[in-house]
């Protein structure tokens, strides 16, 4: 029996570093879709993290809400980001005109 508990120990050790591992690179990555990618899957996890703190209600909130629900209207937010970003102009550089003699 104490095989168990010390697999159960050793499986909570292990959720626990990786949230907050992929926490960090949700928090520190520069490309936005990744950073969205991390931020849902940070938010399985955590429903995982829920399960195994004996509160099943919490994580299927979880599971809907932060990672189903705001991953979603987050990765729409950032498909329309970019859609605006391409039909937008470029500013060109301000040119003066030469003066000629």
């Amino acid at each position: 029996m104490e095989t168990v508990t010390l697999l159960q120990w050793a499986f909570d050790v292990v959720l626990g570093f990786s949230l907050l591992w992929i926490a960090w690179l949700a928090l520190t990555s520069l490309d936005l879709f990744r950073a969205i990618v991390l931020f849902i899957a940070f938010g399985l996890l955590m429903a995982l993290a829920w399960v195994r703190l004996d509160a099943p209600d919490v994580a299927l909130a979880e599971a809907a809400i932060g990672a189903g629900l705001t991953g979603a209207l987050l990765l729409a937010a950032l498909a329309r980001l970019e859609s605006n970003n391409a039909t937008k102009p470029t500013p060109e550089k301000d040119h003066q005109p030469e003066a000629h003699d």
